[in-house]
């Protein structure tokens, strides 16, 4: 990276993330569990209170620490130019090398759920991940409007891109780094790839 070169990464990208993982694995889990015979409360009751849990799930994640996400942005100052942007690509495995464990020991407690009310549990899991998903678009639309994308310093990531340990956003331009407004995968062409240094945008 250079001497005294700082790492950045985006902050859609490291909601975005999460939201896809929570998403798959929820409706995998629960339709996994909606086929599990013999639970305490049916099929039907379980699938019906799933579908209740996920909109509920998907309000409350989407609304959570959006103020916060609104401060830090407003606050946020120019990235310099010596900084790294990483990729998006390396942002979504250091979330998925960083909670994996937690993801499978949720997926496995969704499942456990099943014996209870089937398909529940998955459901809950993939209303956090479409709560997710939201607030990246939401977060997408802010950087459209402002012709700016949001970045982070990963280490001030621990506790999510707007925890207590996020100390400050920085912008580029809306062509920096490898991902699209919201988090989404930019597509590169043949003859080129894409920029990774604010400096030249």
């Amino acid at each position: 990276m250079g001497r005294d070169a700082t790492a950045l990464a985006r902050v859609a990208v490291m909601v975005r993330v999460p939201a896809t993982w929570l998403w798959w694995t929820g409706l995998a889990t629960a339709a996994i569990g909606a086929a599990v015979p013999g639970s305490l409360l049916g099929r039907r009751v379980g699938v019906t209170a799933g579908a209740a849990l996920l909109l509920v799930a998907a309000v409350v994640a989407f609304a959570v620490r959006r103020k916060r996400y609104r401060e830090l942005a407003k606050g946020a100052s120019r990235a310099g130019r010596r900084v790294f942007l990483q990729d998006r690509a390396v942002t979504a495995r250091a979330w998925r090398r960083s909670r994996r464990w937690w993801l499978l020991l949720a997926a496995l407690a969704a499942l456990g759920s099943s014996f209870a009310a089937p398909a529940a549990g998955g459901l809950l899991m993939a209303g956090v991940g479409a709560g997710l998903w939201a607030k990246a678009v939401w977060l997408g639309r802010w950087e459209r409007s402002h012709e700016a994308l949001l970045w982070l310093r990963p280490e001030w990531a621990g506790r999510g891109p707007a925890g207590k340990d996020a100390r400050g956003y920085r912008t580029t331009g809306p062509a920096a780094g490898d991902a699209l407004p919201g988090g989404a995968k930019k597509r590169t062409h043949a003859s080129g790839g894409v920029k990774r240094s604010p400096a030249t945008v």
